[in-house]
């Protein structure tokens, strides 16, 4: 049993530093950092970054390869994310200036972590 709690502590922990790093490359790329694991009743946004009207809505993910990263985001997933999403826009008072894309950064093992914007399209093409 205290195997399993130990898992998931150090999953937790890689998680956060994951996003840790995610925000700060952005911030680096001149974004804002406005919320970080933004809770809705549909689920969890990982980081919300905002430059100008244009928002970020970020998935981060700490994978060993870029591809892993981006395979480890689902079809579900993107429904979640989108749903909560459109919950955040929706309590915001300048919501018909804001322009809304669905990021991704990769957090892979001894790199700067990796952009991809618009991670959703990027998946299908």
């Amino acid at each position: 049993m205290d195997e399993a709690r130990d898992r998931r502590f150090r999953a937790y922990r890689r998680g956060h530093r994951g996003e840790w790093m995610a925000a700060l490359a952005l911030m680096v790329k001149g974004y804002r950092i406005i919320a970080r694991r933004y809770r809705t009743k549909l689920g969890e946004i990982d980081l919300i970054a905002r430059r100008g009207d244009l928002v970020l809505i970020v998935e981060v993910k700490a994978r060993a390869t870029l591809v892993e990263a981006m395979d480890a985001i689902g079809h579900p997933s993107e429904r979640r994310i989108e749903g909560a999403a459109d919950l955040w826009l929706a309590r915001q008072r300048d919501h018909a200036r804001i322009s809304l894309r669905f990021d991704m950064v990769a957090v892979l093992p001894r790199r700067w972590p990796v952009h991809v914007p618009n991670a959703f399209q990027a998946r299908r093409l």
